[in-house]
């Protein structure tokens, strides 16, 4: 204490005198565009990263909407065996490590959409391959984007160093017990990928959190915050922030909206002036920044429920699934199996892995009714490429007797083999000779 006592006798510990308080100047420091990026600063001043993103309800419908169609497209194995057409293999380990179990702690969905919302929010996604004994794939353990650094180190390569201390690893890795899911505009310095927020969303989704901040200051108050009070008679300083405080106090916020009538007297009248929301036209560019969202994700709007504008997409379930796998996910899925195919069969021994895009393709009752039609054929619907058991198994039927083979349409047997044939048809075309 005697040390305290001796400070405060100073002249340096001395209590000033109070002084006038006084506005401060605003900041007017200017950043470059290079640190505004560093740190994901929008020009709308709102910081944007992965988390924040995720609060604009655009963001959060693009990125469920992708990272959903991922999840339900279940992954199959295919041989191709020498030949031209691959052929669909059984159920294996591998199999069942994909699409159902990758790692005791997470499920298979639980794995893909958290590498596809890294890819969409972080720009890369990662996953530790562990290895039996035998060779075989044991386990994917999912990797937090943060926990990973890619390095590229002369005369070795790429290597990995992963510091997950939950699960008690902090070492390095080779890049073949590794699984790098790109993002956009791989980067080969820094081994690293661009997020769609950095490649084309940063300034939509900082105006979307700026106008969302707005809205909430604008309706948080309770009374209309832009209403000028006017005295009839001069006021002085002190009687201005008297006022201002007590109207602050009893009529705005949300405590005290509705609650209170407005009661002035000496004089004093009420005026608003500002506009409201619709003549602003916050509303129009809410609905403006969502599609500007959903285009740099490439999500159609009508798909995340913004129904103003049309579509050129088709019409029908089947229609949209298709154009949404060709024109959005295919990218994402190409990446993903070029990825695993590379790593999981490291040579060329004719296997390969490959999303079920046929799961997004299904119509509805009618469209798959006709569609299985047409692929059993019939008389008048030329010939079959499917049988009865294929068309029961898509549609998770037992099979019946008799049903495994392929209609073929009855031939002309009165046309002759010197026949003339139509104008245009080769000689090669013709139609075989009739069966006795």
């Amino acid at each position: 204490m005697q040390l305290f006592d001796a400070l405060a006798a100073t002249e340096h510990w001395r209590p000033q005198a109070p002084m006038q308080e006084t506005a401060r100047p605003a900041n007017q420091t200017q950043y470059s565009p290079e640190v505004m990026e560093a740190f994901g600063v929008s020009q709308a001043g709102t910081t944007v990263s992965a988390t924040s993103a995720m609060r604009v309800s655009a963001v959060a419908a693009c990125v469920a909407k992708i990272a959903g169609a991922i999840v339900s497209m279940p992954i199959h194995e295919y041989s191709l065996d020498g030949g031209e057409i691959p052929a669909r293999l059984p159920r294996s380990d591998l199999w069942y490590v994909l699409n159902e179990q990758p790692s005791p702690q997470y499920t298979a969905a639980s794995m893909w959409e958290g590498v596809s919302m890294a890819q969409l929010l972080r720009g890369d996604a990662f996953g530790l391959l562990r290895w039996r004994m035998n060779g075989t794939l044991r386990e994917i353990l999912p990797l937090p984007w943060g926990s990973v650094s890619p390095v590229r180190t002369p005369g070795q390569g790429v290597r990995y160093y992963v510091n997950l201390p939950s699960h008690g690893i902090s070492t390095w890795f080779d890049p073949s017990d590794i699984l790098h899911f790109p993002g956009l505009g791989f980067d080969d310095s820094t081994m690293r990928s661009m997020s769609v927020i950095q490649f084309g969303a940063r300034s939509a989704i900082g105006n979307a959190l700026a106008m969302d901040e707005y809205s909430g200051k604008f309706f948080e108050g309770g009374a209309h915050p832009s209403i000028v009070l006017q005295a009839g008679a001069k006021m002085s300083e002190t009687q201005i922030t008297q006022l201002q405080h007590a109207f602050n106090s009893r009529y705005s916020g949300l405590a005290n909206a509705h609650r209170l009538p407005l009661v002035l007297t000496e004089g004093v009248t009420a005026k608003e002036l500002s506009l409201s929301a619709e003549d602003a036209q916050l509303l129009e560019a809410r609905k403006f920044q969502v599609m500007d969202i959903s285009r740099a994700f490439g999500v159609p709007g009508f798909m995340i429920n913004e129904s103003t504008g049309s579509t050129s997409w088709g019409t029908g379930l089947e229609s949209i699934g298709r154009a949404f796998v060709q024109y959005t996910l295919q990218t994402w899925l190409r990446k993903i199996e070029q990825e695993l195919n590379r790593k999981l069969y490291p040579r060329n021994n004719g296997r390969f892995l490959e999303f079920h895009r046929e799961a997004l393709y299904a119509g509805d009752i009618k469209a798959q009714a006709e569609a299985d039609r047409a692929s059993l054929g019939g008389p008048g619907g030329g010939d079959g490429w499917q049988s009865v058991n294929e068309v029961r198994r898509s549609r998770r039927l037992p099979p019946i007797e008799g049903g495994d083979e392929i209609y073929r349409a009855p031939r002309d047997p009165g046309k002759k083999a010197d026949q003339p044939q139509p104008e245009g048809k080769q000689a090669d075309e013709q139609d075989p000779p009739a069966v006795p």
